[in-house]
C-alpha cells in the first residue's frame, strides 16, 4: 500500500482494491482499470483535472477520510500541487500493484516510460523559456498571423504606417 501526506502532514493510505475501484466508479464514473487501456487518456484527464483527482482520491481515501471525520470539502482543502503529485504517483504505482501479474511489467514499463516522456517535455519546455530568442520569435509570429489576418500582402499590418 502507497502514501503520501497532505499539506498538514498528515499520511492518507492508496489502496487499491475492488472496493477502491467501485466507490471511483460510483463517485467519480470513472474505470481506473482503465487507465492503461485508454491510452493513457484517463490520466491526462486526471493531470489536467485536478478537481477530478481530488475526486478520485477522494473515492479511493473514503474509509480513511469517514474514519477522521474528513469531508469531501476539507480532503481537498487539504490538497495542492506538490501533494497531487505525491498522490498520483501513488495512485498509478497501486493500480499496476492491483494488476494481474501477467500484466504488471508491461504497465510497469508503461509507467516508467509515462514518466520519462513527461520529464523530457518539461526539458523540452524549459529550454523553450530560456530561449533568450523567445520574445522575438513570438513577436514576429504575431506580427505573420496579423498580416494573415489583415489580407495585406504587403507585410504591413493594417493600418500600420507603411
Amino acid at each position: 500500500m502507497k502514501t503520501f501526506r497532505d499539506k498538514a502532514g498528515r499520511e492518507w493510505s492508496v489502496a487499491v482494491n475492488v472496493t477502491a475501484l467501485k466507490a471511483v466508479k460510483e463517485l467519480c464514473e470513472l474505470d481506473l482499470m482503465n487507465v492503461v487501456l485508454d491510452g493513457g487518456d484517463l490520466i491526462q484527464r486526471l493531470q489536467a483535472d485536478p478537481v477530478l483527482l481530488c475526486n478520485v482520491l477522494y473515492a479511493v481515501c473514503r474509509r480513511e477520510c469517514k474514519d477522521r471525520s474528513v469531508t469531501d470539502e476539507q480532503f481537498g482543502e487539504l490538497m495542492d500541487g506538490d501533494v497531487l503529485a505525491s498522490a498520483t504517483e501513488a495512485l498509478l504505482d497501486e493500480i499496476v500493484n492491483f494488476s494481474p501479474p501477467a500484466r504488471r511489467p508491461a504497465l510497469k514499463m508503461w509507467a516508467e516510460k509515462r514518466t520519462t516522456l513527461e520529464e523530457m517535455v518539461m526539458k523540452r519546455v524549459e529550454a523553450e523559456i530560456n530561449d533568450p530568442h523567445l520574445v522575438d520569435k513570438v513577436m514576429a509570429e504575431m506580427e505573420a498571423r496579423l498580416r494573415k489576418t489583415s489580407g495585406d500582402s504587403s507585410g504591413n499590418a493594417a493600418g500600420s504606417p507603411a
